[in-house]
């Protein structure tokens, strides 16, 4: 699967909320679908999204790249850490999640 097209589609045709902040609500309001987190997120917001995930049974997928290439693959000038897929729109993201565990 080509994760940078399918995130781009689900973020152009579904519900992404992009950054630690907006995921965390997601999370914590279960709309949250699939997680997809950089690989050098600082540890304390690394295990409290993990645990938030397990808590909702939310699957967590751990992007190879780092923040600064999480947020170019999404056309995002600026550092993105984590998001949260709420509605995947016309796009197989969550296909990712039977890649992972929670």
């Amino acid at each position: 699967m080509d994760i940078s097209f399918q995130l781009r589609r689900a973020i152009q045709t579904g519900t992404v909320r992009i950054g630690f902040r907006e995921t965390e609500k997601s999370l914590l309001n279960g709309k949250s679908k699939l997680i997809i987190i950089a690989s050098n997120v600082p540890e304390d917001k690394m295990l409290r999204v993990l645990h938030l995930a397990k808590v909702s049974g939310t699957p967590v997928y751990r992007y190879e790249g780092t923040s600064f290439e999480l947020g170019e693959l999404i056309g995002r000038p600026h550092f993105v850490s984590v998001l949260s897929v709420e509605d995947p729109g016309d796009s197989n993201i969550l296909e990712l999640a039977k890649e992972v565990s929670t």
